[in-house]
């Protein structure tokens, strides 16, 4: 595993559990208003934690803390993580794993080996502006497909969410990514945030009202849906 990052507790990151977060490096996604610029372009820069570290801090923490996140970059990409992810499991946490939703069979791997306890899928933007959004030319439409069906039909809790951005998305984006997850259990927006690591600091948000404006638009379509971060 490349295990670039370790928070060692956050009380957001898994709502209702005590957590610790590990950061993966690499991703197969540039979205230009990412916030881990070093994580995704020059995974090679950030050193590794081992990852034989990492477990001896969770078997510490046993007992206090509840639960892992696994974020990155894109952890799918680590071709040992369910291997690392049974290593948790059986220290008896929680796992919740942030996915771009790009490795749709690998998705549905660990899911069926009982591995997750929470998904959160990125849905970048409405499919028109896919490759815009995310800075790849393929057409990732079906394997995107395949994750929202297994994460909805599973039992698995789960939240689809979406980094909103002024000049990347629009109402009518906000509203076709509704209607592609409709019957979704959650939808979140997250506001774009500037910071130093972002990969092209040329973007904005909106304001609270318009963001209140597009849960509005987008609420018929899913059970649950509001604005976090």
């Amino acid at each position: 595993m490349q295990i670039k990052g370790l928070q060692k507790l956050t009380l957001l990151d898994y709502k209702g559990y005590l957590a610790a977060t590990l950061f993966t490096g690499g991703c197969n996604f540039t979205c230009p208003f990412c916030h881990n610029k070093d994580l995704v372009l020059y995974p090679n820069t950030v050193a590794n934690i081992p990852e034989a570290n990492v477990l001896h801090f969770l078997e510490e923490r046993k007992g206090r803390l509840e639960a892992v996140c696994i974020t990155g970059g894109e952890p799918m990409l680590q071709k040992d993580l369910p291997a690392f992810l049974h290593k948790i499991r059986s220290l008896g946490y929680k796992i919740k794993l942030d996915t771009n939703g790009t490795s749709p069979d690998k998705l549905k791997e660990l899911m069926d080996q009982n591995l997750l306890d929470y998904i959160a899928m990125d849905i970048k933007n409405s499919k028109e502006k896919y490759s815009l959004t995310t800075g790849i030319v393929q057409n990732l439409e079906a394997q995107i497909n395949h994750s929202i069906e297994y994460v909805m039909n599973s039992s698995i809790d789960y939240e689809f969410r979406t980094t909103v951005t002024r000049e990347l998305h629009k109402e009518e984006d906000i509203l076709a990514i509704a209607k592609w997850i409709q019957g979704a259990k959650a939808y979140y927006l997250q506001p774009y945030r500037n910071s130093p690591q972002v990969i092209k600091p040329v973007y904005s948000s909106y304001s609270s009202k318009e963001l209140e404006h597009f849960l509005e638009v987008v609420s018929p379509y899913v059970e649950k849906c509001s604005i976090i971060g």
